[in-house]
């Protein structure tokens, strides 16, 4: 059985900073250049009105912050696993500069002989934003290890 249960909320997680050095290290760990991420003097003409942070940058901290909030099984007893998403959404930019941070909400849980599927929407909010950056819904699959 599952210690984590439907309709359970965890977070938020603690603020993580998403100034321009950490963008620019993604485009340079991804290959994405867009003028919008990566040079302030045009993205400044644009209606964000400075740098904004990639879209896949901002999703790309949900482990992070996942772990921090959500339980975790003992390493003893099992493992947790990221399995995939289901949807995502970027409602709202990340300005460089920002700080964000996650919460998540448990949808589903579905038994099974290896362990559990659980089934989450992953929410990231900026601070003083009004609206979320990234809404995903996100799938953990919680395996149960043979004793040793």
């Amino acid at each position: 059985m599952s210690a984590i249960e439907v309709g359970a909320e965890f977070g938020p997680s603690s603020w993580i900073d998403v100034p321009q050095e950490r963008i620019q290290a993604f485009a340079d760990a991804t290959g994405d250049y867009q003028f919008i991420h990566v040079d302030p003097e045009r993205a400044a003409q644009t209606p964000f009105g400075g740098t904004v942070a990639h879209g896949y940058l901002t999703l790309s901290l949900l482990p992070a912050m996942s772990y921090e909030v959500v339980p975790h099984e003992e390493e003893a007893d099992g493992m947790a696993l990221n399995y995939g998403l289901n949807r995502v959404r970027f409602p709202a930019p990340v300005p460089s500069g920002s700080r964000v941070r996650g919460s998540f909400h448990v949808d589903t849980v579905e038994e099974h002989d290896w362990g559990s599927q659980v089934t989450m929407t992953a929410t990231v909010e900026r601070e003083d934003g009004d609206k979320p950056v990234c809404v995903a819904e996100v799938v953990f699959r919680y395996y149960r290890l043979p004793s040793a």
